[in-house]
């Protein structure tokens, strides 16, 4: 099965985000998509989302953004062909720069212990013989405790 190589994705989406809350959990959610390489914040209100990515879906990315963020819409879609050189030759090729680090909030999830089974005992009551551990009072003795 051969790996099918997709072309690089410039999504741009606007989404409404009037609160720094809801811009880092758009950024969050954008970030932990599949695919996406980087995500910046756009716009002078700064209510559009800039994705680059390898095999991003668009229409997912929004539907996801609108239930867990509030009302966005795809504004552009942008796909960066790789280029290659006519003639063949690779000796005038620069290294790829390295893509920004984007600024991805640590997401923690809480793991607990698998669920015990209840212990389960047997009680027997005690051999003939035995004290049960009940401590007589004698009659001469004042103190009712003891």
């Amino acid at each position: 099965m051969a790996a099918k190589e997709s072309a690089m994705k410039k999504i741009v989406i606007k989404v409404e985000m009037p609160c720094d809350r809801c811009r880092s959990k758009a950024l969050a959610l954008v970030a932990a998509t599949r695919g996406v390489d980087s995500v910046a914040l756009a716009g002078d209100a700064r209510d559009q989302l800039v994705v680059a990515g390898h095999g991003v879906d668009s229409v997912k990315l929004a539907g996801a953004l609108r239930r867990k963020v509030g009302p966005a819409e795809v504004v552009q879609v942008a796909t960066e062909a790789k280029k290659k050189d006519a003639g063949g030759r690779g000796d005038d090729k620069k290294p790829p720069a390295a893509p920004a680090a984007a600024a991805i909030p640590a997401v923690l999830y809480y793991q607990y212990p698998p669920p015990q089974p209840p212990v389960g005992f047997v009680y027997e009551p005690p051999a003939t013989g035995y004290a049960y551990g009940y401590h007589q009072a004698r009659p001469d003795s004042i103190c009712s405790i003891m």
